[in-house]
């Protein structure tokens, strides 16, 4: 653990591990297999390099997307440290130089696709290698489910045959218990330690609010932050491609990913991102798993998640520079109905299905909670937390409930007296009393409910019918074009048996950006540091285009916001600062001392 301790200090720049990280590594080393679950941000890759870096031979991560490699391996080689991978962007000479130096012991790292591994060729290749370890990222993917099923993890227990004496650690951030039990049981690691650090990300600030005017509610949430990097997240590519075109318009730098989308283009999208500062990505799922960038401010959903997985997996991509970041989210009742067409639709056994089923229950929960977020996410992954996390908007602006046994009343009675054969839009016009055509054909105008619900607003009708679906008291006929049907819950509410209380959505006031665990003035400059602030990320950004990788690969925004308070002035005082080892300062050190002193000398 000395060397490990050396390795933390003068590679990565920082005094002392984090959580498990000392653990997960001493056992590593010892030679024992580990399972970690480590929430995004929370160092999960320190744990897999500098076992590599300690044991004889290579270590082998196995890692899903190409973006994922790229950024690991650039980040390696700006620390010195001789990473490649091996992907099909490689030319077939590229490939050759690669094997040629893990044959010859020259690589300390290689990452590498599971399809790749897989092959007998790779196989019979690391089996002429000296390794150190595999180390296989993402591991939720092994779960049929889970959020991310790739069906090549499922082939990833051939490293037990091949390879037992090498040992091996499995690490993901997202994973309920369910899921866990999958990744022991399918990569062979039953003999593995698990170390759990928890899912809890207090830095990032939850708000779930009901979808009425998506586009102005996200200019709303959006309002001042022109100079932030964020990810807009939509269910489908049209909407993708219309959002991305629309925040173009508002002023917002903002660009389509999609896996419609040319493969070059999405690419320039994604490097785009990496590298500015301000630039929105509006995007499918396609888009985010093994993007490394830190200072990610924001994490949008316009449409609703399919799970309280993917939610966290996607929310996840926010802050993970540790300062404060937003998760917020719009939804509606055709989100529900869409979700569960897509679910009935699926290829799959009943078993999946329910699984499905049960998933969307759960994230449905999450959305129309009237207590703490936090709480409720957490529980889902067996972890806790406090009772109010200071920080969701739950929380800083507890939502107003009323009494709607009375209006739930009326609804479950319309419904019934209709046929349970009409959709939403039918059933809310005969609670209103609209004598239109559609209500005259069906003779519903003579209904004893028809016009008594005259006196609630058609907005408030929405958020009690979407309430009632999401509690369980109406059902959605996905192939009966999306009729409302009753279900067994709802017969005590009609007999005045049981009181409801729903949440009373249009009381809210927006999310106040003052309040909550991680306070946001953290995230801003003050007025007298400013022009120092600007200069060294001017820095960084031209260091980081000669170096032809992303900003934050030369240095965080934190390490900067550090030397704004320790003002490092030599060689010495800058490699206090976290995040600053013998290697970047070697590279970036002088820049940086130069910009600093020059303010300093200014100042006096």
């Amino acid at each position: 653990m000395k060397k490990a301790a050396a390795l933390l200090n003068n590679l990565y720049g920082y005094d002392s591990f984090r959580g498990h990280q000392a653990e997960i590594i001493e056992n590593l080393c010892a030679g024992h297999n580990a399972l970690v679950l480590m929430p995004t941000g929370g160092g999960k890759s320190l744990c897999y390099q500098i076992p590599s870096l300690i044991r004889d031979g290579v270590g082998i991560i196995i890692s899903p997307l190409i973006a994922l490699m790229q950024d690991q391996v650039n980040a390696m080689r700006q620390l010195g440290v001789k990473a490649a991978f091996l992907n099909s962007t490689l030319s077939v000479t590229e490939q050759k130089n690669i094997e040629h130096d893990l044959l010859n012991g020259s690589l300390d790292l290689l990452y590498i696709a599971p399809e790749r591994l897989i092959q007998l060729s790779t196989l019979d290749l690391l089996g002429r290698c000296k390794l150190a370890l595999f180390a296989i990222d993402e591991a939720h993917c092994v779960s049929q489910w889970g959020h991310d099923f790739r069906v090549d993890y499922l082939a990833l227990d051939v490293l037990t045959e091949r390879f037992s004496k090498v040992p091996r650690i499995a690490l993901t951030a997202t994973a309920d218990i369910r899921t866990r039990q999958e990744i022991i049981e399918r990569l062979s690691l039953s003999d593995a330690k698990s170390y759990i650090s928890g899912f809890d990300r207090p830095n990032i600030r939850y708000a779930i609010t009901n979808k009425t005017n998506p586009k102005q509610q996200l200019l709303a949430f959006l309002h001042g932050r022109k100079q932030e990097a964020g990810i807009v997240y939509c269910l489908s590519r049209k909407k993708v491609e219309d959002t991305a075109q629309w925040l173009t318009q508002q002023g917002f730098t903002a660009l389509p990913y999609h896996a419609g989308l040319p493969a070059q283009l999405r690419q320039t999208h994604q490097n785009r991102f990496l590298r500015d500062d301000s630039v929105i990505i509006v995007a499918t799922i396609a888009f985010g798993m093994g993007i490394d960038k830190p200072d990610v401010r924001f994490v949008v959903h316009l449409d609703l998640p399919k799970s309280i997985e993917a939610y966290y997996q996607e929310t996840g991509r926010a802050g993970r520079d540790g300062q404060a970041a937003d998760a917020w989210m719009v939804y509606g009742l055709q989100d529900v109905v869409r979700l569960q067409q897509m679910a009935q639709g699926s290829e799959g056994s009943e078993q999946f299905k329910r699984t499905e089923k049960h998933k969307l229950d759960a994230m449905l929960g999450l959305c129309e909670v009237t207590s703490c977020r936090r709480q409720v996410l957490l529980n889902y992954f067996a972890d806790t937390g406090s009772d109010r996390c200071g920080n969701c908007d739950n929380c800083q602006i507890p939502p107003v409930t009323w009494d709607a046994t009375e209006a739930a009343q009326k609804v479950l009675s319309c419904v019934y007296r209709t046929g349970q054969k009409f959709g939403v839009v039918h059933v809310m016009d005969v609670l209103q009393g609209k004598e239109n055509e559609k209500i005259v054909q069906h003779g519903h105008q003579q209904l004893s409910t028809f016009g008594i619900g005259s006196d609630i607003h058609e907005s408030r009708w929405r958020s009690i019918i979407r309430q009632l679906v999401v509690r369980g008291f109406l059902r959605v006929d996905i192939e009966g074009y999306s009729a409302l049907q009753l279900t067994a819950l709802c017969r005590p509410v009609l007999r005045g048996e049981q009181l409801l209380h729903l949440r009373k959505e249009d009381i809210k006031a927006p999310l106040k950006k003052t309040s909550g665990t991680t306070s946001y003035r953290k995230t801003q400059i003050s007025p007298e540091n400013q022009e120092l602030w600007e200069e060294l990320r001017e820095c960084r950004k031209y260091l980081a285009e000669e170096h032809n990788v992303p900003p934050y690969l030369i240095l965080h925004d934190a390490s900067l916001k550090e030397m704004l308070e320790v003002m490092p002035m030599s060689r010495s005082e800058l490699l206090t600062i976290n995040g600053v080892g013998e290697s970047k300062l070697e590279k970036f050190g002088a820049d940086f001392i130069e910009i600093i002193s020059r303010f300093a000398t200014k100042g006096l």
